[in-house]
């Protein structure tokens, strides 16, 4: 039998015996038998299933030969004093520094747990796989994350990488954890080819709608990962280095993490152009005289404010190399270039960052064309800060951002300050976490409907386009919208019923077609047809020029459903996807088609065809379908 497929072709995830100490190169998916547990199955399908706690051996004496027992090192990390210098302890007291209430035993059981399951498992690098884990854990307590995401970082390539299973992390650490494991285990290309990856990252965005604990760790993982490229080929390196730079920075952005995106992009910038990011790091360090500017222009805002009874503090933000070699090599200019930058943290609310930009101005002259307002109209990932340009000391062009406390931790940690303040502050709760969303909300509604995986990450990298505009309806709601936006796409965002509804509309009072170009700032107004009305509906020349997901998927969902002439290729093609939406529900997919073949005989079909078409023609359920699947699998003989 083939060793990686189980119980009638479905895919599960059966690594090498645990005791199979391998000293790869890189951990490998492991294809090995899971015994006689007849709980794995239906655990690998993502059931819920009552298993014992299994037996597990005494953690193993450290490598470095110090002798200590696994009771000392769990009672030394309870100690925030302690001096142990292991990487460990150092993350630990970071996260304690933070969350003082926090249990540290919990953080280290994961990592021996972990430290047992990688042993043996090497690195491209030539390190310890286990140094992986503790790496992404430790960014991840710096970023202020909470215990439960330590745990899960610890551990989030067991399950994919060793003989460790789900039912087995569970019964250890509780659903929690094994929730978040579980939407970090990749698919096999073993079993899904190219669509593997695109399945991955739709497996990812699914699990996020329910924890968003998944993506940040994904994202702590990938900086780790590009932080240590130079052990890969520079072709990996360069493929790695694009999918992050296509999909993870712009879902780092709109978490508004910047701590992790600032140095994602200049490890990026490092694997896919070596050359501008040796002129960009030769600039910074030629620079004759920054440091010293910078601390006088620092001084002198500081103490114009302070005459001006403004309460703050000011530190120097330089840019970091990415963001310098974007707006200047790659912008075609002949020599890098940056401008003097400095943060100004007000103590006190909106109002009081533009008392502080009037006295800035009211000093020194703006620079025209270089004032931003993301206090009234925030960025996507409700970033909220003043932006401006000023002339500052010595006839020299300074950057200032303004912001309050409060807006400063949101722009540096993002969705994670809710994390890192559990208990809330001023802006941080549960109301400000859901407005985050909104937007993972919204890719989880179209993503149901993209039937292919290669569809799916298309309309995925649409959406997360780095080009954004607001609008806003005819009642004032803004809406965030990709550049290039239409009506229909603004209809369609709306609600699917209001944009098949759609016969025109007006921008800024004026009636436009509704292939128009949408523009930033712009008022619109939908015009649709009254709701009893029977003629109408989208027309297909709208899918030339729409712009979002959302719209196309809707369009082609109406047209779907009111074709005269529906093949039995198409009706076979929608019984398949009706299948495999429903298996996604559980987390998993097929391997093959041999389970259905078997089901679809048992149901008294003369073939799988015919069981599709009849789930497409809604006379057999897909979830019925699937259930008897799972108690089929659940319940066959090993």
């Amino acid at each position: 039998m083939d060793p990686g497929i189980a119980h009638n072709g479905w895919r599960l995830n059966t690594p090498p015996d645990r005791h199979d100490h391998r000293g790869t190169s890189e951990p490998a998916r492991g294809h090995g038998h899971h015994g006689g547990d007849p709980s794995v199955a239906a655990t690998e399908l993502g059931l819920a299933v009552a298993v014992p706690a299994k037996e597990t051996p005494d953690a193993p004496a450290p490598a470095d030969g110090s002798g200590e027992s696994a009771l000392t090192r769990r009672l030394k990390s309870l100690l925030p004093w302690s001096t142990d210098t292991d990487p460990v302890s150092t993350l630990i007291r970071t996260h304690r520094s933070i969350h003082s209430d926090a249990d540290p035993g919990i953080v280290r059981h994961a990592y021996e747990t972990a430290e047992r399951m990688h042993r043996g498992q090497m690195r491209k690098s030539g390190e310890p796989f286990i140094t992986h884990p503790v790496a992404v854990a430790a960014i991840l307590s710096d970023l202020g994350m909470d215990t439960v995401t330590l745990v899960a970082a610890m551990l989030h390539d067991t399950v994919e990488d060793t003989s460790y299973t789900i039912a087995a992390l569970e019964s250890d650490f509780g659903p929690e954890v094994a929730l978040i494991v579980d939407g970090l285990t990749k698919f096999d290309k073993l079993f899904f080819g190219e669509a593997a990856e695109a399945e991955t990252l739709r497996k990812l965005i699914i699990a996020a709608g329910r924890d968003v604990r998944v993506l940040v760790i994904k994202l702590a993982d990938r900086l780790h990962n590009m932080r240590t490229l130079d052990a890969r080929s520079t072709k990996s390196q360069q493929r790695i280095a694009t999918a992050t730079r296509d999909v993870l920075v712009p879902l780092c952005d709109r978490l508004g993490i910047q701590v992790i995106k600032r140095d994602l992009e200049d490890c990026i910038l490092k694997a896919l152009s070596p050359s501008g990011y040796a002129l960009i790091t030769e600039y910074l360090t030629q620079r004759e005289g920054w440091d010293e500017y910078l601390e006088r222009a620092r001084s002198a805002f500081t103490t114009e404010l302070k005459n001006g009874r403004v309460d703050c503090k000011i530190t120097v933000r330089p840019r970091h190399l990415y963001s310098i070699w974007k707006d200047t090599v790659a912008g075609r200019h002949s020599e890098p270039h940056d401008l003097p930058r400095l943060v100004v943290q007000v103590e006190g609310d909106d109002m009081d960052c533009y008392a502080a930009l009037g006295i800035i101005h009211g000093r020194w002259r703006p620079v025209p064309g270089r004032f931003k307002d993301f206090i009234a109209s925030p960025k996507n990932n409700l970033y909220r800060s003043l932006h401006t340009t000023v002339i500052g000391p010595d006839g020299r062009s300074v950057e200032v951002l303004i912001r309050t406390h409060e807006m400063h931790l949101s722009a540096e940690y993002g969705v994670a300050v809710n994390f890192r303040y559990p208990q809330g502050r001023a802006g941080f709760g549960p109301a400000a976490r859901a407005e985050q969303l909104d937007w993972l909300q919204r890719v989880l509604d179209w993503e149901s409907a993209a039937a292919e995986p290669g569809q799916f990450l298309a309309s995925l990298r649409c959406d997360l386009s780095e080009g954004q505009i607001i609008v806003f309806t005819s009642t004032g709601r803004p809406v965030l919208l990709p550049s290039d936006s239409t009506p229909i796409d603004l209809a369609y965002t709306l609600s699917a019923d209001t944009g098949n509804r759609c016969i025109g509309s007006r921008i800024n009072g004026r009636l436009v077609p509704l292939s128009s170009i949408l523009a930033d700032g712009d008022s619109v107004e939908i015009i649709t047809r009254d709701n009893g009305a029977d003629e109408g509906g989208p027309s297909e020349e709208w899918l030339d020029f729409v712009k979002t997901p959302h719209a196309r998927l809707h369009i082609g969902r109406w047209f779907e459903k009111r074709s005269e002439t529906v093949t039995i290729a198409n009706k076979v093609r929608l019984g398949r996807v009706a299948v495999g939406l429903a298996l996604r529900q559980h987390g998993r997919g097929l391997a093959s088609d041999l389970p259905l073949v078997r089901l679809a005989t048992q149901l008294g079909f003369p073939d799988l065809e015919t069981l599709l078409v009849a789930v497409a023609d809604h006379k057999v359920s897909a979830n019925t379908v699937v259930d008897r699947l799972i108690r089929a699998v659940d319940h066959s003989p090993h």
